[in-house]
């Protein structure tokens, strides 16, 4: 697939790594809708790309919100060729907190959001792939997931969080498997530490803490990294059904 004529939606892409992937693509010269539940970030972001992108404000937990989105990028666009799932909450809390034992909303919240809003999201932009043209491989939409190193070695206080990007990481071979017939490929990116908004909120020496513990290279993953991946895996035909660790070799501690 050709960056340069992707027709992409991309969730959580008001701010940090969707962001990042809505720029590369607009850099590249492809079309972008951009979803974010933050209206006021994700209009400002989209205005900023110019007529190459546009916003539309999508829960993604929500079914009906996340077909209308795609519908409206098809619209938009004529198709969508590219589907990137970035949109995420964090949701670290321990099961036996101090106060009482974490509510089972609360987990329910995060699987509901992380997981499950991804899948709405990988059924939606499927179905509007599959009425693509395809190329001369066969292709007709790449779909890349966002799962997290958490969803291997999760910390105390992660079991929601970890949870939820374990089966966003299992999602991909079935689904790959299943949109195989169509010419769809699904991938999975596992990101390490990166130097994300919710980061750049946290105090300088826990920044400093945290990269210290990423073996080479000893810094926090930078966003336009996340997208570069992102961008070769669009177009790395055989590259199908595989979770991507983009850690620079850090192994999660119990916490």
């Amino acid at each position: 697939m050709d960056i340069t004529k992707a027709n992409a939606v991309v969730t959580g892409s008001a701010s940090g790594l969707g962001l990042a992937v809505a720029q590369r693509v607009a850099a590249e010269g492809g079309r972008v809708a951009m979803l974010d539940v933050n209206e006021a970030q994700g209009q400002e972001a989209a205005a900023a790309l110019g007529d190459r992108a546009i916003f539309i404000r999508t829960d993604v937990s929500n079914e009906d919100e996340v077909n209308a989105a795609v519908d409206q990028a098809v619209e938009a666009f004529g198709g969508v060729t590219l589907c990137v799932n970035c949109a995420g909450i964090l949701g670290a809390a321990r099961v036996l907190g101090r106060e009482a034992p974490m509510p089972g909303e609360y987990f329910s919240r995060v699987i509901k959001v992380n997981l499950i809003g991804t899948f709405l999201m990988c059924k939606a932009a499927a179905n509007a792939m599959q009425h693509n043209e395809p190329n001369e491989e066969g292709e007709r939409g790449v779909i890349v997931n966002t799962a997290s190193v958490a969803a291997f070695e999760g910390q105390i206080g992660q079991a929601a969080y970890s949870a939820s990007k374990a089966g966003v990481a299992g999602m991909a071979l079935p689904l790959a498997r299943e949109f195989s017939r169509l010419g769809i490929r699904v991938n999975t990116v596992a990101p390490g530490i990166f130097l994300t908004p919710m980061m750049e909120g946290m105090p300088e020496e826990v920044q400093q803490s945290l990269a210290a513990q990423v073996p080479f290279p000893s810094r926090l993953g930078r966003p336009a990294e996340f997208a570069d991946l992102v961008a070769y895996i669009y177009g790395a035909v055989m590259l199908n059904a595989e979770t991507i660790r983009q850690d620079g070799a850090i192994r999660m501690q119990p916490k």
